[in-house]
């Protein structure tokens, strides 16, 4: 790879720190004790941080975007007064969807790096003062790792009786149930081993360390931006810890479509049950911040149907003054995710758990049955690598339905459903300007809920609730409108109440592997009661922001449209449903990835069978949210982890009976 120093030049780096102080502009105010206006973008680090990132982007992809550079450059953007910078960088974005892209994804990193470096001493960012954040708030706890993993002295091979590739919620479960079973089980979990001692609540910390591919992705066609966990615990680590349970209409749909046998009745209440009861779930944690305040307050004045969350968490360390720092790691050990129960269980019981190793393929012998896995250590310090080959009988792959098909499509079994049917709950968002602080990083982040819509007749609605606060995707995901209107939105933060919508997809994308085998996301929004659906979030969203006496309201789009109190509302909502749904319209995210790796009953549409265990290859099975047949319309994990304590029961009765 080449190095900064080959392709970095003294023109691009002061086009470079002219382009960030474009996105985020000193502007004098009389007002500004705190000196949020004065700030620049290059003031707060944003040119550093964005070469850092494009040192560690693929060489394709950073040559893109030093292309756009170099043409921000021969206009002499360096030179040109701010406002015309604006103007050049809106006219370079008109000139096709890939240029288009490129100035988006600039934009959204310098916002990133602008909102959210730290100084590494305060552990704070000089724009915060102006929200009341007060960013990290506990001194984080030592000695606190209680699993051992294996660290490869070179490469190894070794034998299991069950081989689980991924360790999020669905891995976690079967490794546990597995492992008391008396089964010899190895985990291979691609991500780092990360607990309270390393969770400095720190937002970018996180997403290099946590998260996929180092944060909020957008997807191949740059209609969505995905988010989810990476490391060990998976996406239970990184969650916001909301414990809905699988509606009745879905479990009934599993049955009576895809042959998912007593997933309708009493057997799968006893999967959700025992799922709960190991992670803690309880209502007793669920303080209602200002946004979520704000949620129930418009539901109870709109007299729409409205719960308090239950979340996984333990009662005895739970605190609000920290909960909402839990997307990034719970530093406190309240949040009861699979890293703090079920792979605990799974290691007192014997499992031996490799962090940093990334599943290649799995291995198939002469008969089409499984025979283990090939891996990868990679040293996180060193770089340095160790081949890792674990031979078994059988393997459990539960990567996330985003790196689940990725695998199996590397290792050519599955079928031709592999990667189909990607369902991602479709997130649009509204946020709103109320005259008194709303507090959002206080409490946890997602405890209540408006229901009203979550089951029409077809049984694809959509739930209304509230993300936790950022900083820096906070100001990523606010369109981009120009420098001054940006700043101002942003100015007003910490008094700014989120909602979001999320929707049960009926229309799916797929994931797809380029000549690297690395997972390829598409998805955008075609299917006619999807469309429906994000018309009338819309409007639920803008009526919930209004009924809760919001002062101004924005729809997260193009433009960031806003209405103010005075104006007509209905008309409001009318323009804004006219937006399109993806790139060039609204912004639209997904932390909840489903279906790409489907159970069912034909071996056409589905990868797995109802049990869980691949069509066409014995010994594989599925384990995570990719063996959804549809979208659960809820957040998924307790879905993910019932479902996984089912597919294990089905593994369990069949290595009974090989043996007997």
């Amino acid at each position: 790879m080449k190095t900064e120093s080959t392709w970095m030049s003294d023109k691009r780096r002061e086009t470079l720190k002219a382009l960030c102080d474009t996105v985020v502009p000193s502007i004098e105010r009389a007002e500004d004790s705190d000196g949020f206006w004065a700030h620049s973008g290059s003031d707060l680090g944003a040119d550093l941080g964005l070469i850092s990132a494009l040192e560690a982007m693929p060489a394709q992809q950073r040559d893109a975007l030093l292309g756009l550079i170099d043409a921000l450059a021969a206009h002499g953007m360096a030179a040109t007064p701010r406002q015309s910078r604006e103007e050049l960088l809106a006219a370079i974005a008109q000139l096709g969807p890939a240029a288009a892209a490129g100035v988006g994804i600039l934009t959204k990193l310098i916002l990133m790096y602008s909102y959210g470096l730290t100084d590494s001493a305060t552990g704070r960012n000089p724009m915060w003062a102006r929200f009341g954040y007060p960013g990290p708030t506990i001194q984080r706890p030592t000695g606190t790792k209680t699993i051992s993993p294996v660290i490869p002295q070179g490469d190894v091979e070794l034998t299991a009786d069950v081989i689980v590739v991924g360790s999020g919620a669905g891995g976690g479960v079967i490794a546990a149930k597995l492992a008391e079973a008396g089964q010899r089980v190895v985990v291979l979990e691609a991500g780092g081993y990360f607990d309270e001692e390393d969770f400095d609540q720190i937002e970018l910390h996180a997403y290099r360390n946590i998260f996929w591919r180092g944060g909020p992705t957008p997807t191949a066609d740059m209609n969505l931006t995905v988010q989810a966990g990476a490391c060990l615990g998976g996406g239970t680590t990184v969650n916001w810890t909301n414990c809905l349970r699988t509606r009745p209409w879905v479990r009934q749909e599993w049955v009576q479509e895809y042959g998912l046998e007593g997933v309708d009745g009493p057997e799968f209440d006893r999967h959700l049950d025992v799922v709960s009861t190991r992670m803690s779930v309880n209502d007793k944690c669920s303080d209602f911040n200002g946004p979520n305040q704000r949620l129930q307050d418009a539901a109870t004045r709109l007299g729409w149907a409205f719960s308090r969350l239950a979340r996984n968490t333990d009662q005895a360390s739970y605190s609000p003054d920290t909960a909402g720092y839990l997307g990034f790691g719970d530093p406190t050990g309240s949040k009861q995710g699979t890293m703090k129960t079920y792979l605990q269980d799974a290691f007192d019981a014997g499992t031996e758990i490799f962090v940093h190793t990334a599943a290649e393929q799995i291995l198939v012998d002469e008969n089409g049955r499984t025979a283990g896995v090939a891996a990868t250590y990679a040293d996180p310090a060193t770089g340095a690598t160790a081949a890792v080959t674990v031979n078994s009988p059988r393997v459990v792959v539960a990567c996330g339905a985003l790196e689940t098909p990725a695998l199996l499509l590397r290792s050519g079994i599955g079928g031709p459903a592999v990667g189909k049917n990607l369902r991602l709950h479709p997130v649009i968002a509204a946020i709103s300007r109320f005259p008194e602080d709303q507090r959002a990083w206080w409490g946890a982040c997602m405890t209540a809920c408006i229901e009203e819509f979550d089951h029409p007749e077809h049984g694809y609605g959509f739930l209304i609730q509230v993300p936790q606060f950022t900083t820096a995707s906070a100001s990523a995901f606010i369109p981009f409108a120009g420098g001054v209107e940006h700043k101002t939105v942003m100015s007003s933060l910490g008094k700014i109440s989120w909602v979001i919508a999320i929707m049960r997809d009926h229309g799916s994308g797929e994931v797809s592997i380029d000549e690297n085998g690395r997972a390829v996301v598409t998805y955008s929004v075609t299917d006619r009661i999807d469309l429906a659906n994000l018309r009338a979030g819309v409007d639920a969203m803008v009526r919930t922001h209004h009924a809760a006496g919001a002062q101004q309201i924005f729809v997260l789009a193009d433009g960031l449209p806003s209405w103010h109190q005075g104006a007509d509302l209905d008309k409001f909502i009318a323009d804004a449903q006219m937006i399109p749904f993806g790139a060039g319209g609204y912004q639209m995210f997904s932390a909840h990835q489903m279906g790409s790796c489907r159970m069912g009953v034909d071996p056409q549409t589905s990868v797995a069978d109802s049990d869980g265990q691949l069509h066409d290859t014995p010994g594989v099975w599925i384990g995570d949210g990719s063996a959804f047949p549809t979208s659960s319309g809820t957040n998924p994990m307790l879905t993910i982890m019932a479902l996984a304590d089912r597919t294990a029961e089905k593994l369990i009765a069949d290595i009974s009976g090989a043996d007997s």
